[in-house]
């Protein structure tokens, strides 16, 4: 019975779709989602450019639309299936093969970038499945990003040198100049991925075990992982976030810092948030100002992570502060708390169970309760500098938005000293 048979029996979105029988050497699998799209071809070929590894790739494409996809968007998603066809027959080789799949009229319940994702992933899944090897690596991938040239390499490198990872969040960095798009887009985006980072970057500093990007263009995870954890979810948005909050916790996962991905900026409707909505609601505000959390919030998650030891021993809410006492009382704490102790006869495996349940998601509700009620978001630019100034104090701290970016680019791929 190969690795992945249980998976297909419970949570497998569709049946297989690729006939052609994979490489015996096969080792990475890119999957992209594609709707609405009219340069998916420009990404391929991003892809083609790219070094070849010493073993093979796949490339899988989910063109999809839902049962209410609008007439001329299902049109022009048949335009870009036939335009993707020809890519893939003129450009596949037996080191790199392109294949696209077009599904239309998926139930509208389900239909959106999740199920699209699961799609392709499942299907790398079979390929793999088929070829009982349960290291083979699917990565994710948009249909509207670019590669650096070495990106295949430096995955292959980077699982050749770490063989018990999981999985892993490759670098990312937006474009934030040039002629491709109008100087507010540029502006916008410098903003949202200066927030993106300094979120990471923050719960670092509150030294919560779990702060890695989770972005859906930029993560790479091995098979009998992704088989394990049931798989990629259909969530309409914010599927990259949930599925990796499945990945990350069970540790041996990793960063990739040497190749980047190269997302797109642009505006988009696709989906409620995430990049291309964040950056549309500036654009329509006319401004690219954007807020984010106040570093205070992180700096009481840093104090209250610190307690752990003594929760270990006995746990009160004598000197939480109120915020901390109402959130966990809203939550139910205590009584968890007592499962988690009376299941942890070592602290190293307290630690554990307690960030099992003050989670990524539990961080995120925390600090959205601890500023509806007590903080107020502030200024991305001025909550980026206010951390760096505490977190690296002998760093010179510029106050130009482009040049805070490059610098926090730097110290999260480690080109910083």
């Amino acid at each position: 019975m190969s690795f992945a048979n249980t998976y297909f029996q419970r949570f497998q979105a569709k049946e297989k779709q690729i006939e052609d029988k994979p490489e015996k050497d096969l080792f990475l699998t890119l999957v992209i989602p594609s709707f609405n799209e009219s340069g998916l071809c420009k990404s391929l070929q991003s892809i083609k450019d790219c070094a070849m590894p010493e073993k093979s790739v796949e490339v899988i494409v989910v063109i999809n639309s839902s049962e209410n996809t609008p007439k001329e968007i299902v049109e022009k998603n048949q335009i870009t299936y036939e335009l993707a066809r020809s890519f893939a027959k003129e450009n596949s080789t037996k080191r790199i093969k392109f294949y696209i799949l077009n599904f239309e009229n998926l139930p509208k319940k389900f239909a959106g970038v999740g199920l699209a994702r699961k799609i392709g992933m499942d299907e790398a899944l079979q390929r793999y499945n088929l070829l009982e090897k349960p290291n083979g690596l699917i990565a994710g991938f948009d249909a509207d990003a670019l590669l650096d040239e070495n990106y295949f390499l430096e995955i292959e490198k980077f699982f050749n040198e770490n063989s018990k990872i999981n999985g892993a969040s490759i670098d990312f960095q937006h474009p934030i100049e040039g002629n491709d798009y109008d100087e507010m887009i540029y502006k916008n985006i410098i903003n949202y991925e200066l927030h993106l980072r300094y979120f990471v970057e923050a719960l670092r500093f509150a030294n919560f075990p779990f702060a890695y990007h989770t972005i859906g263009s930029s993560f790479v995870v091995k098979a009998d992982i992704y088989a394990k954890q049931g798989g990629m979810n259909r969530r309409k948005a914010g599927e990259d976030f949930y599925f990796l909050q499945k990945i990350i916790p069970l540790g041996n996962y990793g960063e990739i810092n040497t190749t980047k991905v190269i997302p797109s900026p642009r505006t988009s409707d696709r989906v409620p948030f995430g990049t291309g909505a964040a950056i549309s609601k500036m654009i329509e505000g006319n401004t690219h100002e954007f807020t984010t959390y106040s570093l205070d919030a992180f700096l009481l998650l840093k104090t209250f992570f610190e307690l752990i030891p003594e929760f270990y021993k006995s746990f009160s809410y004598n000197n939480l502060p109120e915020i901390m006492e109402i959130f966990l009382k809203m939550n139910k704490f205590e009584e968890d708390y007592k499962k988690i102790k009376s299941n942890s006869p070592k602290i190293n495996i307290f630690e554990k169970r307690f960030y099992d349940w003050f989670n990524a998601f539990r961080v995120i509700k925390f600090l959205n309760f601890a500023h509806d009620k007590f903080y107020k978001k502030n200024d991305v630019k001025n909550e980026a500098i206010k951390l760096l100034s505490l977190y690296h104090s002998s760093i010179l701290i510029p106050n130009n938005e482009k040049e805070l970016l490059t610098l926090y680019r730097n110290i999260q791929t480690k080109k910083y000293v």
